[in-house]
């Protein structure tokens, strides 16, 4: 009997916990703690702890598969790639390189993003390039890069300990980043106060210290109140201000119109309220803002970064440990994959598409003349696009938007429409059923690669088993889909081999090595050359911008793009749940994960439920004006009247039916947060009685 143990990073949310693969006989059994890694020293959460259960599962794709006659059919990968490379040499040939797409993913490493926003541009040369970023931090990025000059998590997980007074809004960390969670409770011990700024009484709620039940899209609302009440009091950091930013007089003219009782009906929260949370947050500091996809999924998502990062600056609570603006990502490589340019608008780096001295250095390095210099669809204009007939074709590696995208029903038609349709996946998912050609790729367990976490850590996997039947790893597949056309510069024998590439290009990344990446600390960008000790908290002396200078911006409050109505009372919101991640596609073939949560639920205030005849466990049909589900209710006073909440996980009750793709004007983000909603219950059909059989030959 062969056993070892396999350090890697776990392949879930944002947080990068450092697991141990148990290997019995060439066969991952079970995960041990890794407690020498620095994000979560051996815990774990349930997800972590059983990462194993789906890797070995029977319906792995194994092979190929080909669509004939409406039919999967198992091909060699010859044949796969020379039809695949074919059929987008002739539809490039046919309608030009902007009637093409590709989806990179927040869950393959980064050499593979790299990679294929690489093809993307080289071997297809088109811009549409794009991956599910967009639809979870495309405002973080957005926002944080105007303001202060970079997209990312501004602090490390670590320092979070070190806060006094800790505010999360938009984010129910101990449900959907618990070993975040877990520096929260060591804070709190240690005497800070956790303010939770939430529409549901959730998890992380429970365990504020002052609870701040708000209306989901009143973000701008609430915030420019407090900075009304830090400016009227003058609890504003007066030399920060001074030294280290610019644009205050056109946030204080904007805050200043915003008072807490003009808040209060917009938000739901008393004016004392705001004025309490507002003086703690000013005053008790050092103060971190913690928040994630409650902030950034609306079509208001930019500005309501914008409103973190003024919060942030007015108090001088930034550059500083236990401080900080800190945007928690959702999944494993949410933040590799926008490091690696895997964005319509920039390559690697950040370094924007737009800007031919930045494209002429990276060209340099790829050996090719020119790449596309403009900026290219985002996932809900590709998918607009594709049902218009301007998109004819789909390369997907590792997403699944018919779950995960807003309104499913309007992405099924577009998917439908594509003349060619390739998809890149573990398992046979929703959207790889709809293509026209599937390959097989393997899971983190099998393969080598960096993830880079919500804190900017860069970190190695390590392969412990090899993958399935003949599944490769996603580099290799688009190495050889590239040779396949005749494409120069994608020979790479290793994923490590392209990491030293990455190096070369991207600026962040330069001063890493494999070598360096291998102790369990590896390091957090920027690491400028091999010297450098790497960065945990950024903005220390100067923010990001060339002039080194934060910007204010004043930001007005906007309402949603839809909002509730006499046909549609209610606010639909969605997110996650503890047992289960994104799509489902890995946790609900997870046994023990499965167990716990079954199916999905909606979540109903108790007069809401009332008012409607409801009661807990009645199967309701929550409609919007773009489809309907059948599912179960959840009554509850835990969750604000007038607000229904669904997790998105589950494809029989899919939340993402029901949503708007309205779109954020600057990052192009959809309103997964806010839309109208309306729910109808469902009546109990009555049975006849049926008679009792008299057994033959009896009475």
């Amino acid at each position: 009997m062969d056993v070892k143990l396999v350090p890697t990073i776990c392949p879930y949310c944002g947080c990068g916990c450092g697991l141990n693969l148990v290997v019995k006989d060439g066969k991952v059994v079970g995960v041990e703690p890794w407690k020498r890694h620095p994000v979560n020293e051996g815990k774990l959460c349930p997800k972590g702890n059983f990462a194993h259960e789906f890797i070995h599962r029977d319906d792995r794709l194994t092979t190929p598969l080909i669509k004939k006659n409406g039919k999967f059919e198992p091909a060699t990968w010859d044949e796969a790639l020379s039809l695949i490379a074919s059929k987008f040499k002739e539809i490039k040939s046919k309608y030009g390189p902007d009637a093409m797409a590709c989806f990179a993913s927040a869950r393959v490493t980064n050499e593979e993003n790299y990679l294929m926003q690489k093809f993307a541009r080289v071997a297809l040369e088109t811009a549409n390039i794009d991956h599910c970023a967009r639809l979870c931090h495309g405002t973080t990025v957005a926002g944080l890069a105007k303001s202060l000059g970079s997209g990312a998590m501004t602090n490390s997980i670590k320092d979070i300990e070190e806060a006094k007074t800790i505010f999360i809004i938009g984010s129910n960390t101990f449900e959907d980043h618990p070993l975040i969670a877990r520096r929260v409770v060591r804070a709190k011990q240690a005497g800070a106060t956790l303010i939770v700024a939430d529409p549901r009484f959730n998890m992380t709620a429970k365990q504020a210290d002052i609870y701040v039940q708000f209306r989901s899209g009143s973000d701008v609302a609430l915030i420019n109140a407090m900075m009304y009440v830090i400016l009227s009091e003058g609890l504003e950091d007066k030399e920060f201000i001074k030294n280290r930013t610019k644009g205050f007089d056109a946030l204080k003219e904007e805050v200043m119109k915003c008072p807490p009782e003009w808040a209060e009906p917009i938000t739901g929260v008393p004016a004392d309220t705001i004025r309490k949370i507002a003086r703690l947050y000013a005053t008790n500091k050092p103060s971190a803002i913690i928040y994630s996809m409650g902030v950034t999924q609306h079509s208001t998502g930019t500005d309501n970064v914008l409103s973190m990062s003024n919060l942030a600056m007015l108090t001088g609570n930034i550059g500083k440990r236990g401080s900080g603006v800190n945007p928690l990502r959702g999944q494993n490589n949410v933040q590799g994959a926008c490091d690696m340019g895997a964005l319509p608008n920039v390559v690697t780096g950040y370094q924007a598409v737009i800007n031919p001295e930045l494209r002429a250095k990276v060209c340099g390095v790829w050996g090719v003349k020119d790449i596309p210099g403009k900026v290219g669809l985002t996932i809900v204009e590709v998918m607009n696009a594709a049902e218009e007939g301007k998109v004819k074709s789909l390369y997907i590696m590792g997403e699944n938007p018919m779950i995960s995208d807003p309104d499913v029903n309007h992405v099924e038609h577009a998917l439908k429409k594509l003349e060619f349709l390739v998809v890149q996946d573990i398992f046979m998912t929703e959207t790889a059923a709809l293509a026209h050609v599937v390959l097989p790729a393997a899971s983190f367990a099998e393969k080598d690669g960096t993830f880079t976490n919500t804190e900017r850590r860069v970190q190695l996997l390590r392969p412990a088993v090899k993958p399935p039947g003949q599944a490769k790893p996603d580099w290799e597949i688009i190495c050889l889909l590239a040779q396949k056309m005749g494409v120069k510069g994608f020979d790479f024998k290793s994923q490590e081999e392209v990491f030293e590439e990455i190096r070369k290009v991207t600026p962040q990344y330069a001063g890493m090595t494999y070598e360096r990446l291998r102790k369990p600390e590896a390091l957090h960008w920027p690491c400028p050359d091999t010297s450098h000790p790497g960065t945990p908290i950024l903005h220390m002396a100067k923010f990001s911008h060339p002039d080194g200078l934060g910007i204010f911006f004043g930001v007005p409050f906007k309402y949603q793009a839809e909002r509730p109505d006499a046909e549609y009372p209610l606010i639909l919101t969605t997110g996650r749940i503890l047992f289960h991640y994104h799509t489902g596609s890995m946790t609900r073939r997870s046994p023990t994960l499965d167990n716990e949560v079954k199916t999905g639920f909606v979540e109903i205030n108790t007069e809401d439920a009332k008012a409607l005849g409801v009661k807990d466990g009645d199967k309701v049909k929550v409609k919007t004006r773009r489809g309907e589900i059948e599912i179960a209710a959840r009554v509850t006073s835990n969750i604000m009247k007038g607000i229904i909440f669904i997790p998105f996980h589950f494809v029989e009750c899919a939340a993402n039916r029901l949503t708007i793709a309205a779109l954020d004007p600057f990052a192009k983000m959809p309103e997964f947060k806010v839309c109208a909603a309306k729910v109808e219950p469902i009546p109990v059909e009555k049975k006849a009685p049926v008679a009792a059989k008299v057994p033959a030959g009896g009475h």
